[in-house]
């Protein structure tokens, strides 16, 4: 595994909390239906480009995985913290899951159909973002979609923001930065939609939702 200089710090960190996190998250889609739905149009979408493989790139433990194969996906997990795989692969002995790192992923050029980034890139600093991001197209084939999701900055001219996080250090990101950097590496934007916070969440930041396909 080639190692970003903060994975091991956010991997550690990770690994300290991932029991308590995995009782406290994996039933997050449960009162979000339009993020229940973004996913459901990126896994029409997966399909409708070939029905590749989709590769859910910071799995955590492993429950947004198994949505994407309950949408009809062959979808398998991949996360920096052996903690995680480990909480994953005991919820869902049938799915596959890897420890490994999203900027030296053990995957082959252009052979996934799509790839997920939910939340994962948040702890990734600015001056790495484009290590990933060019990982992120490495591994999808023509056509392959991608789906990420993270926390918004306040001002879209603004590339970043970092932020005080419960686990690590996490930055938010400009939408039109993000695309840019999708745009360097040959994946065109296709949607996005920035939901504002509800009054009830832990953190008021606008989340962004960006959806894209392969050149």
């Amino acid at each position: 595994m080639v190692e970003l200089d903060s994975l091991p710090t956010t991997r550690d960190a990770y690994d300290a909390v991932a029991t308590r996190y995995a009782q406290n998250f994996t039933d997050t889609l449960r009162d979000r239906p339009l993020e229940r739905a973004l996913l459901a149009a990126f896994a029409e979408s997966v399909r409708a480009g070939g029905d590749g493989e989709v590769a859910d790139l910071g799995c955590g433990p492993g429950h947004i995985t198994a949505h994407l194969r309950q949408l009809g996906l062959r979808a398998f997990g991949v996360d920096a913290s052996p903690a995680m795989i480990g909480l994953a692969r005991e919820a869902n002995p049938e799915l596959r899951f890897e420890v490994g790192s999203m900027a030296a992923l053990d995957i082959a050029d252009g052979s996934l159909g799509g790839v997920l980034s939910r939340s994962s890139i948040i702890h990734i600093p600015p001056q790495d973002l484009p290590t990933v991001i060019a990982e992120f197209a490495r591994v999808l084939a023509p056509g392959g979609h991608l789906l990420i999701s993270c926390f918004a900055t306040d001002d879209v001219a603004i590339p970043t923001q970092s932020f005080d996080h419960s686990v690590v250090t996490a930055y938010r990101w400009s939408p039109d930065r993000l695309a840019e950097l999708l745009r360097d590496v040959g994946v065109s934007e296709i949607a996005r939609v920035l939901c504002e916070p509800q009054p009830t969440y832990k953190r008021q930041f606008r989340e962004l939702q960006l959806l894209a396909a392969k050149n």
